[in-house]
C-alpha cells in the first residue's frame, strides 16, 4: 500500500507502543485533507452498486428505482492521488469506475434522511477497480464479490475536500479518461439513491462510524483497464484523482 495513506502503528493505537501487542499493530489508512496539514482516518469503506440508471442497464440490470445494494472494501485497499499500482493478480478484465465518495465524521443507527448530510465530514472522488472476470464467476456460482472488489489497491481516491468549504454537491459533471479518451460522463444529478438516503439506508443496516467512506456509484462508461494505462476521473467542485497502472 502506498506510504502517502498510511499512518504508523503507534497511531492507530492510541498513541501507545508496540509493546502492547504480541505483533505490532497495522498502520491506520488515512486521507489528506485539503487546506490542512491533518488527516483522514479511515474506519470501513462501503460501495452503493449500480446507483447510476445507465450504469445499471450497461450492467444487464433494470434501472428502476429498487432499493440500494452494498458491498466493502477493506481500508488498507486504500491508495492516494498521483500513485502507481500494480495491475491486479489472476484477472485479465479489470473494470474502471470513477466515483463521489463521501466522509463520514458522525455515525450512529437509523440516521433519518434530513440529518443524513449533517454526519458528512466531507467529499473525494474515488475509483471503485474491479476484477470484472472474478466478479463474474462469483455473480454465477451465488458467491461473495471480495475477490472482485476487495483486492489490493482497488480504491484510489483523492484528498478529502471538507464540507464546510463545498458544500453537499448533489449535481455536477463526474468523468473518467483513460490516457486522453473520455470513457466516463456523468452528473451527480443521475444518482438513483441520493446522498442522504444512502446514508439513511446504510444505517439501517451498519451502524455507521466516524472515518466511514462510502463510494456512492459510477455512470455508465465503465470499461477495462490495461497495463501502461494512467486514469484520470474527476468530480465538478470536489477534485480530481490520477492514477497510474503499472
Amino acid at each position: 500500500m502506498a506510504e502517502t495513506v498510511l499512518e504508523n502503528s503507534a497511531a492507530k493505537a492510541g498513541g501507545s507502543d508496540d509493546s502492547h501487542y504480541v505483533i505490532p499493530p497495522p498502520a491506520l489508512p488515512a486521507l489528506p485533507v485539503r487546506g490542512s496539514d491533518r488527516r483522514f482516518p479511515i474506519h470501513r469503506i462501503y460501495c452503493v452498486g449500480r446507483n447510476y440508471a445507465a450504469h445499471a442497464i450497461e450492467m444487464g440490470h433494470d434501472p428502476d428505482r429498487e432499493p440500494p445494494f452494498f458491498f466493502q472494501k477493506n481500508p488498507d485497499t486504500v491508495v492516494g492521488d498521483g500513485e502507481t499500482i500494480p495491475y491486479p493478480d489472476k484477472t485479465g478484465d479489470v473494470h474502471h469506475e470513477v466515483e463521489l465518495v463521501v466522509a463520514l465524521s458522525a455515525g450512529g443507527k437509523d440516521i433519518p434522511v434530513e440529518r443524513a448530510l449533517s454526519h458528512v465530514y466531507g467529499y473525494a472522488v474515488g475509483l471503485d477497480l474491479t476484477r470484472r472476470d472474478l466478479q463474474g464467476e462469483a455473480k454465477k456460482m451465488g458467491r461473495p464479490w471480495e475477490v472482485g472488489k476487495a483486492f489490493d489497491f482497488s480504491a484510489p481516491c483523492s484528498e478529502v475536500v471538507p464540507a464546510a468549504d463545498i458544500g453537499h454537491p448533489g449535481r455536477g459533471a463526474i468523468w473518467l479518461e483513460v490516457g486522453n479518451e473520455r470513457r466516463q460522463d456523468g452528473d451527480l444529478e443521475q444518482m438513483i439513491w441520493k446522498v442522504p438516503e444512502v446514508i439513511a439506508t446504510l444505517s439501517g443496516l451498519f451502524t455507521l462510524a466516524p472515518g466511514d467512506l462510502i463510494y456512492s456509484g459510477t455512470p455508465a462508461g465503465v470499461g477495462a483497464v490495461e497495463r501502461g494505462d494512467r486514469l484520470h476521473g474527476a468530480v465538478a467542485g470536489v477534485g480530481e484523482i490520477t492514477i497510474q497502472v503499472a
